[in-house]
């Protein structure tokens, strides 16, 4: 602790690498499945119902297939009369952005199995065959009515709304036999564990990499490879890639959440692909004749915006990953979310006024390092004074250099005697260090940055000139170079104490800093370069103000006898 710049070399060092721990891959723990819900071998495995299925009645009317079109001013989707699920949902976010990959990624549709045979799908009638939302309407739906068979009459209505990301989907399952029924009946998604060489993504997090829950309260995360069989209750599971979310949410009371993984043989594919699907299942055991049941589901798909989520309720919030600060666990932590979340509902008020995430991000670099600024006075007080009394504090050194514990009380006595606290230029350091990396978290974890230009001069050969995508990397590498330079600049500033050679070992960080900035977003290096300028121009207005004749009277302190 004796030279600020090891400091603060080894506390942004640290950062980037609790960066790649926690939030590039966060912690996936498993929950612990409630007691009262047993796991099963597989998610389309049903409890065996209490009734046994009645002959057929009929066969199904055959229903042709049908498709309808919604369009929104936030996506536009088809919906399919067999089973009524997805066959399309492109986002009209940050450009066209297609969540749908058809028979590989989405939703299976309304599903009903009986005796835990296969899941089936039902031929619905569908109606209307286009719904359009704008301005003048707001809200609409689609109305899906189909029969098994079997004397169940269903029926499936769709709410979508113009401002939202979420659909709301009503269902309703009327006995008309003469006897008792059982069934189960569900909504699932589905994707490939590992993509197939070829398909890749569309945009950046496509994907999914992970399922994603919350039990309990608490968001539970597991990478697709490692997906086990659970089935449980939980307030809504879903797949999840780092920007953008396809989530289940029951919202009515007996219904279980569903993962597994399993593997299919496709056509055309040399060997068995794994599958994993997570879903919303509901058993409804002994519906009597003319009985009526009903339950809700919403389902969500589109981005991890912070409060779009957070509006939604059933904490839906909780699947954008802020990670945690990395203090002794025995303090209890402290979750980035206390800290991120205020920094991102402020940088997207700038955003709303100015209109450009780019300048957002430096009022608020600009905002954090004027609140901290008598933190730094501080610090660089202290440092200076340190400094001053640096030529004794290695005579002593040398005189004492077989006796530590001398060493340390004299040490400490020549502190006392010019009331300098060798942890000053530390301490205040020390309190700034969760802000700053609540900054850096809220800027990795934000979708909101996606696409988003700072300053751009348009494409040249494919190229970005300049930054016309805060999310990814500066495609001319300058920004990082600028980074890099900065943080040369400043620890060259930094008052040298303890030994030369260390400093100059030092030096090589920016260096090593700059390649490990060259691939990461460009708002994050903005961030961190804005970030080493004003501490520059801090530094500079300190050494202006600092009292030479201070310094002065540090260096006459008592001198320490020579070495006999």
């Amino acid at each position: 602790m004796e030279k600020r710049a090891i400091l603060a070399a080894l506390l942004m060092a640290g950062l980037l690498m609790v960066y790649q721990l926690l939030v590039v891959k966060p912690s996936q723990t498993p929950p612990t499945p409630p007691k009262e819900a047993a796991p099963v071998s597989s998610p389309v495995e049903s409890p065996r119902p209490v009734v046994s299925p009645p002959v057929p009645l009929k066969e199904p009317v055959a229903v042709p297939e049908r498709k309808a079109d919604v369009k929104t001013p936030l996506y536009s989707a088809v919906v399919n009369s067999l089973g009524g699920r997805f066959d399309q949902w492109d986002l009209i976010y940050r450009g066209l952005k297609p969540m749908i990959v058809s028979g590989e990624l989405g939703p299976l549709g309304l599903t009903v199995s009986r005796n835990g045979g296969r899941a089936q799908r039902l031929a619905f009638a569908l109606s209307p065959d286009t719904l359009g939302l704008g301005q003048e309407t707001r809200r609409g739906e689609l109305t899906l009515v189909g029969d098994d068979g079997f004397g169940l009459h269903m029926t499936e209505i769709m709410h979508f709304d113009a401002d939202s990301y979420a659909v709301v989907h009503d269902i309703k399952v009327e006995n008309r036999n003469t006897v008792a029924q059982s069934v189960e009946i569900g909504l699932s998604l589905v994707t490939p564990v590992e993509w197939p060489k070829g398909t890749e993504p569309k945009f950046q997090g496509q994907h999914p990499t992970r399922a994603v829950k919350l039990v309990g309260g608490s968001a539970h995360r597991e990478d697709l490879t490692k997906l086990a069989t659970f089935r449980g209750t939980g307030e809504w599971i879903g797949l999840e890639s780092e920007w953008y979310l396809n989530a289940l949410v029951p919202k009515s009371p007996g219904m279980q959440l569903i993962e597994a993984k399993e593997s299919h043989t496709r056509q055309g594919a040399d060997k068995p692909i794994e599958v994993a699907e997570v879903g919303v299942r509901a058993t409804i055991s002994g519906l009597e004749p003319g009985s009526v049941w009903e339950g809700r589901v919403l389902t969500y798909a589109g981005p991890k915006e912070y409060g779009r989520l957070r509006a939604l309720g059933s904490d839906l919030y909780k699947s954008i990953y802020f990670g945690g600060f990395p203090i002794p666990q025995a303090y209890g932590g402290l979750p980035m979310e206390w800290l991120a979340v205020p920094i991102l509902m402020v940088m997207d008020f700038f955003y709303a006024h100015i209109g450009n995430y780019g300048v957002a991000i430096i009022l608020l670099t600009v905002i954090t390092k004027v609140l901290f600024f008598p933190l730094t006075i501080k610090s660089m007080t202290s440092m200076k004074a340190m400094q001053a009394l640096q030529p004794q504090v290695n005579a002593m050194r040398s005189k004492f250099k077989n006796d530590p514990q001398r060493l340390q009380q004299e040490t400490m006595a020549l502190y006392r005697t010019h009331k300098v606290n060798p942890l000053g230029g530390c301490l205040p350091m020390v309190v700034q260090i969760p802000i700053f990396y609540a900054l850096y978290v809220s800027l990795s974890v934000s979708v909101e940055l996606q696409s988003q230009p700072f300053i751009c001069f348009g494409h040249i050969f494919g190229v970005d000139v300049w930054i016309c995508d805060l999310a990814a990397h500066d495609p001319t590498y300058v920004l990082p170079l600028l980074m890099g330079a900065s943080m040369f600049i400043q620890q060259k500033m930094t008052p040298v104490m303890g030994d030369p050679r260390q400093a100059k070992m030092m030096l090589f960080m920016p260096v090593v800093f700059t390649f490990m900035f060259l691939n990461l977003p460009a708002g994050l290096v903005l961030y961190w370069t804005l970030s080493n300028v004003l501490q520059i121009a801090q530094q500079k207005y300190i050494e202006r103000i600092s009292k030479k004749p201070e310094v002065g009277k540090l260096e006459k302190g008592p001198r320490v006898p020579k070495k006999a």
